[in-house]
């Protein structure tokens, strides 16, 4: 039991200094990063033109796309802190659409945004697109347009790859789950799963590090999130059972640049059927182990 505790203990070390990484502070690269030579080669429209959009004539007179990303979520958006390049799902997704509407995703200008401040970054123009575990629903649209969805999350359970006995929410009585202070996952767990005896501390990968020691049971977020970290150390981690709520994740847009939201929309589902979203997957949330599942139906609103 001591060297699994090292092995553990050593393991949460390096998740840690992974995050920390992430938020631009010092330590060391990720454990894993996305297989790079698996990613899709999106293929630039070269002669794509949407005048009608205001948001693709400013691009166009730029030369480049610039796209809110995050920058601290294992395999959906990460930042190198050294080479100061960005990776993940959510990232591929970004490049994707940039190459859909013309211009090389090599020349996407990422700017991380905090989710806080999405709304306003396209609002204001500062960002052209933004691209990060963005949930979809009726209060936003009133100050933004979305794209998509491109994936559908919901909240999960990460857990050791050595325990069996969770599967789910029902089976959470008396056992110690970790959540974000304040976050909506804590809010459902002590809402319909009073049993839970829940932990809090302000950021996920400090949960995680407590999973990974055994001072927890199981982590509760996103499980796009949840399969990030599990990517990470697969051989440690495993999202477990089925998500327990729906959180459709879309492209936020300029909320009356309706040409281009419709592009948007073309390019994902040209994505799906052309193979790209399954590969840009694989190589990222699909390390996790859990396969890529079917992307959600397009929801063209007017």
């Amino acid at each position: 039991m001591r060297n699994r505790y090292s092995v553990r203990a050593l393991t949460a070390l390096l998740l840690t200094l992974a995050a920390l990484a992430g938020c631009g502070k010092e330590g060391s690269p990720p454990v894993k990063g996305p297989r790079a030579d698996q990613l899709p080669k999106y293929r630039v429209a070269r002669e794509f033109r949407l005048a009608d959009s205001p948001t693709w004539r400013a691009a166009r007179a730029r030369g480049h796309l610039v796209v809110g990303a995050k920058e601290d979520q294992p395999y959906l958006g990460e930042k190198d802190p050294s080479g100061g390049g960005y990776t993940g799902f959510d990232i591929e997704i970004a490049k994707m659409i940039s190459a859909g509407l013309g211009f090389a995703p090599s020349t996407i200008s990422f700017r991380t945004i905090a989710s806080a401040n999405r709304e306003t970054s396209l609002q204001n123009g500062q960002i052209d697109y933004y691209v990060g575990t963005y949930t979809i629903n009726a209060n936003r649209k009133k100050s933004v347009g979305f794209g998509g969805p491109y994936y559908m999350a919901g909240q999960g359970l990460l857990v050791r790859t050595d325990e069996d006995s969770i599967h789910g929410p029902h089976d959470l009585a008396g056992r110690r789950v970790c959540s974000a202070a304040g976050s909506t996952p804590y809010q459902r767990i002590q809402k319909d799963h009073p049993e839970a005896r829940l932990v809090s501390y302000d950021t996920y990968s400090i949960c995680v590090d407590n999973l990974l020691t055994y001072q927890v049971d199981a982590v509760t977020t996103d499980d796009s999130i949840l399969l990030g970290y599990a990517a990470k150390v697969p051989e440690e981690l495993k999202v477990t059972g089925k998500p327990f709520s729906k959180e459709p994740y879309g492209v936020g847009l300029p909320k009356n640049d309706t040409a281009l939201r419709f592009a948007v929309d073309d390019i994902l589902a040209a994505g799906e059927r052309d193979g790209d979203w399954k590969k840009a997957y694989e190589a990222t949330l699909g390390l996790s182990g859990v396969p890529a599942p079917k992307p959600p139906p397009i929801d063209r609103y007017r």
